[in-house]
């Protein structure tokens, strides 16, 4: 291949693939950090460490083939063959996995992938470089992968790398390299492509002045990739990675599943109990995600008692709960990367009061009707879904007494019934909510009210907040719930702590 990129068909390596017991002399690997080729025969893969779980070292978290939990080898190398397929002759995809980040000093934050890399190559630490590209011919790619060297003192540290050899033989690289040198094989690649296609090199720059204003970095240079670039026709990967993490595989389906299931069932648990903070129940929530089988949490949850739940992105949770008052909790844990996002609304003495069960009812009618919407034979886009949400919800607070003239609605329901979710919250950046849903792509329905503490609004339902979301995966002609097992009908909720 003229553009740098070895032309090389193999199969996917058999690390990740194999399904009986395994060594690294079967996989032909020559050596890993300190161990020599010439012990390789005695040494199982289980007694290596990698820096992430392999099936080989943690069973208990993978199956056999499986690369990350529920998604195997080969279905990363089939979603880097389709990215192939959608580059011109020659044409590279560059992409950047996420650095630590840091909180203060040497304390960092919880590490996570960028989701675009870690869709394409399921390696899950910081400091690597993604290279995919196509052949003259278009009838081949390869898959370069530039990761952290094995270090036995940084390791002692910081914890396992998997390392360049492990790159071609768990991960399923045709190149490796170390990340140090990356810059100069970027060099070569890309002055042979005719097009670069990344996202590593913003656009932009930050949105916040703030941030811009008392930014203790330099303005930035003209080194690095940018340098590498200056000279290349580069354009955006965004719109080729949106349609290939659009629609979701059966195996991306399951992992939402089940991060929709054991998040589902901690709302059930939480709401049979009584609280007092929004700190305790916040507590609650994350630990039984975790104890549920997720992971982690999917995001930093809004726990929100009474008068709070009208901030819609209310996170301090730091306030008392009180009886007579509802609570919101807008809360989902993480399975393999993939997460769920529930929202659920329900009285804090277990019993809810005849306005709030009016208002409550008013938006789980229309949730219903949204959900019932979510299917690719009734050709609705998440725009028009929102616009029968809204038309419901008028009627439905038109019926309780309120006044919907003018700017009401937008007052009362100022968010939209819902986004994409996969890999991240809000998947696919920038993707359209007007086209047609289509089978295997999965949504959030999430509609709310948030009622103004001021005359405008009937005096029984002012400082009210109240919101009702699933993750649902759209499917031919009845849509998938992935989140059911957290109730939310008014006798459901009230049937827990009678």
């Amino acid at each position: 291949m003229r553009n740098g990129l070895r032309n090389l068909k193999r199969p996917l390596r058999t690390l990740a693939l194999h399904t009986g017991p395994l060594s690294y002399s079967h996989c032909h690997l020559p050596r890993i950090g300190l161990l020599q080729s010439s012990s390789y025969a005695s040494v199982s893969a289980a007694d290596i460490q990698f820096g992430q779980p392999v099936h080989e070292t943690h069973p208990h978290l993978l199956k056999p083939g499986e690369l990350t939990p529920g998604i195997t080898a080969a279905e990363y190398a089939q979603r880097r063959s389709k990215l192939a397929s959608k580059l011109p002759k020659n044409g590279v995809a560059i992409l950047a996995a996420a650095d630590v980040k840091y909180r203060s000093g040497a304390v960092f934050y919880e590490f996570h992938q960028d989701s675009d890399f870690f869709y394409l190559t399921g390696f899950n630490e910081p400091e690597a470089v993604a290279v995919i590209g196509t052949s003259a011919a278009q009838d081949d790619h390869t898959f370069h992968l530039y990761v952290r060297p094995k270090d036995p003192k940084a390791e002692q540290w910081e914890g396992s790398r998997s390392g360049t050899q492990a790159a071609l033989d768990v991960f399923n690289a045709d190149e490796s390299g170390d990340i140090k040198d990356v810059e100069k094989s970027l060099s070569r690649i890309v002055g042979d492509a005719s097009e670069v296609f990344t996202d590593a090199v913003p656009l932009r720059p930050s949105a916040s002045a703030f941030s811009r204003l008392f930014s203790s970095q330099s303005p930035p240079k003209s080194d690095g990739l940018s340098k590498i670039l200056d000279q290349a026709t580069v354009k955006p990967l965004r719109s080729i990675l949106n349609d290939l993490r659009n629609i979701k595989s059966d195996a991306e389906i399951a992992n939402m599943r089940k991060a929709g299931q054991a998040s589902g069932r901690a709302f059930t648990e939480a709401m049979r109990q009584a609280w007092t903070t929004e700190k305790d129940l916040t507590a609650f929530l994350e630990y039984t995600f975790k104890r549920k089988g997720c992971d982690t949490s999917a995001y930093v949850p809004v726990v929100a008692g009474g008068k709070n739940a009208s901030q819609i992105h209310y996170v301090r949770n730091d306030d008392v709960l009180l009886d007579n008052d509802l609570v919101l909790a807008d809360a989902g844990g993480e399975y393999g990367n993939y997460i769920t996002d529930i929202t659920r609304t329900w009285p804090i003495d277990g019993t809810f009061a005849p306005a709030q069960k009016d208002l409550y009812n008013a938006i789980l009618a229309t949730q219903r009707t949204c959900i019932s919407l979510c299917r690719s034979s009734a050709s609705n886009s998440l725009d028009k879904i929102h616009q029968i949400a809204e038309s419901t919800l008028k009627d439905n607070l038109s019926q309780l007494g309120f006044d919907m003239s003018g700017n009401a609605l937008e007052t009362l329901f100022p968010h939209h019934l819902g986004h994409y979710i996969g890999l991240d919250i809000h998947d696919t950046p920038g993707q359209s909510r007007k086209a047609p849903l289509q089978a295997g792509q999965c949504v959030t329905v999430e509609p709310g009210l948030y009622v103004p503490d001021t005359n405008r609004w009937p005096a029984a339902f002012r400082g009210m907040g109240i919101r009702i979301e699933d993750s649902v995966c759209v499917q031919g002609e009845h849509p998938l719930i992935l989140t059911t097992e957290a109730v939310k009908e008014v006798e459901d909720i009230e049937a827990l702590r009678s």
